[in-house]
């Protein structure tokens, strides 16, 4: 059963429409939880894999966080990391050795036990990967050397440098622990939900792969965040994903009352969302900004003096007002604001068409026959793809392409599909230009955006493409090195901010604005919780009467 896109209402999922004259009523009435009911959940896109390093993309992350816990818990308000799986922790001076102790009696929904040896075997793939299963190393563990298992509710990890971001990083939705059989299966059947095993709140029921999913409450659930307020099993009986690609379809199955919470509401719906009662949720990242990265590998980006003229050629605060709202503030760096080691560098993020267009007079582009900018009898003629998890990207940069067309310099916007998006990206020939973010709270999220061995956006030799020839940036990489390296918190957040600043002198990156995961609810829907990073949590969430 899905939504069709001329939205009939004989297509009604299981919610009951509600009355919107009483839909002030539920925030006020919301008292006691109720326990029961099913959770319509419309997302944009199918999950690809859960094996839980690969949860960074939202619809993977959005299924992990309900079937799998984690050993920390990050506090979403204070970001404070607080017990969950591991009740204790000691980490020594220069955080190379990290002991946890576990709580007693949990266990996974096949009912094995989540004791130390499961959880250093979780950590040890994370932590190494496994190359005959083709489970990569998770981006967001560094340095890491092994586990010991002291006893069956005490683990120790070792790590071959000071690796500071490891107990962030225990926290996160890359870190959710599944069973050891989930371990054993290769990376490629991981994309089927039903093989996903945790001791999360929730397990899985069934899926209809890229159309449907279903989560059942787990009924002897008893180990959530050890300081939240609700304990015991979750509220909901379950939880319904309907994958859902138009946006216009989403908003009105909510409107309508066939669902009661989506992702991705654009911009440009929220007053309507608001307007009858519905809740807009604008979750932080707190991570890397919604950006235009360079690939300086290409000839046509090589000169910093052209990527610093695009730069100064980009009008974000014309793209927001245009494109956007409140929820999204315009970037004064390359991280956000609610990030930590956030610097404030506007100052380098001018909108200055005049400056930008003596740099490029400079680099020796200059305006041909036909106002495109040349050199040497090229063209300065650009391509980006567009992401479409990011919101209104295609949109964005038309809007980026519109303002560089008045330097002279053309950028062509394309679409493609996921297979020849995927294999020209790692083609800096092909991709000179391309939009990128990511989001966790920790510093660690530039290692995780810029370092080759990572994300590596900017496409350095001797990461994962074979199509750099030779372009490396070693200060860079030697800064986030340090990074990730440094256990004095103040010493590590003053690289971070010079990392943000190196990146902007360089104009690798050019931030549009701090993204938001942007979700809709129904007014009756209550409890809806989010980690630090966005995601949604439904393990307090319940539905009042309606």
């Amino acid at each position: 059963m899905g939504i069709s896109g001329k939205f009939k209402a004989a297509t009604v999922i299981g919610a009951v429409l509600m009355s919107l004259a009483s839909s002030a009523a539920f925030a006020e009435d919301a008292a006691k939880p109720v326990q029961g009911g099913t959770l319509i959940y419309l997302e944009q896109q199918p999950h690809t894999n859960l094996y839980p390093p690969a949860g960074g993309f939202y619809p993977n992350g959005g299924v992990l966080n309900q079937i799998t816990d984690k050993l920390t818990y990050q506090n979403p308000k204070t970001l404070e990391i607080e017990p969950w799986i591991a009740e204790s922790w000691t980490v020594n001076d220069n955080a190379t050795e990290y002991t946890f102790k576990l709580r007693k009696g949990v266990t996974f929904s096949d009912g094995s036990p989540l004791d130390a040896s499961a959880v250093a075997k979780n950590f040890d793939t994370f932590g190494l990967g496994n190359k005959e299963l083709k489970q990569p190393v998770s981006e967001v563990i560094n340095n890491y050397d092994r586990s010991e298992v002291i006893d069956p509710l005490t683990v120790k990890f070792y790590f071959k440098k000071p690796s500071p971001g490891f107990l962030q990083g225990t926290s996160v939705i890359g870190s959710g622990l599944v069973s050891l059989a989930t371990l054993a299966l290769p990376f490629e059947q991981l994309g089927d939900a039903t093989k996903i095993v945790g001791s999360g709140p929730f397990v899985v029921e069934s899926e209809t792969l890229g159309k449907e999913l279903s989560l059942k409450v787990r009924e002897d659930y008893v180990w959530g965040p050890a300081k939240i307020e609700h304990q015991g099993r979750a509220c909901l009986d379950g939880i319904k994903y309907v994958i859902t690609g138009e946006d216009s379809v989403r908003i009105g199955a909510l409107l309508s009352g066939q669902a009661d919470f989506i992702r991705q509401v654009q911009a440009y719906d929220e007053a309507q969302v608001e307007g009858q009662g519905y809740k807009i949720y604008a979750a932080p990242t707190r991570g890397v900004n919604n950006s235009v990265v360079f690939r300086p590998d290409n000839p046509l980006v090589a000169d910093v003096r052209v990527r610093q003229a695009l730069l100064h050629g980009t009008n974000a605060q014309e793209i927001i007002s245009t494109l956007f709202s409140a929820n999204y503030p315009q970037a004064k760096s390359i991280v956000a604001s609610t990030a930590q080691g956030y610097v404030d560098l506007s100052s380098k993020l001018s909108f200055d068409p005049a400056k930008a267009a003596k740099l490029l007079d400079e680099a020796g582009w200059t305006p041909g026959a036909n106002g495109i900018r040349e050199k040497d009898g090229l063209p300065l003629v650009l391509t980006a793809y567009e992401s479409p998890p990011q919101p209104q990207n295609k949109a964005t940069l038309q809007l980026v392409s519109q303002q560089w067309a008045k330097l002279g310099v053309t950028l062509n916007v394309l679409a493609g599909d996921a297979g020849s998006r995927t294999v020209d990206d790692l083609d800096p020939a092909k991709t000179p230009v391309s939009p990128a973010m990511v989001g966790r709270a920790d510093p660690d999220v530039l290692k995780s955006q810029y370092y080759p061995k990572n994300r590596d956006v900017l496409r350095q030799k001797g990461g994962p493409s074979d199509k750099v020839k030779s372009f490396v940036d070693d200060k860079l990489n030697g800064l986030l090195e340090a990074l990730s390296s440094e256990p004095n918190r103040e010493k590590r957040l003053q690289i971070a901010g010079e990392v943000q600043s190196y990146v902007l002198d360089q104009a690798y990156a050019i931030p549009i604005f701090e993204e938001p995961q942007a979700y809709a609810g129904a007014p009756y829907l209550q409890g809806v919780d989010f980690e630090a990073v966005g995601r949604p949590r439904f393990y307090s969430t319940w539905l009042a009467e309606h």
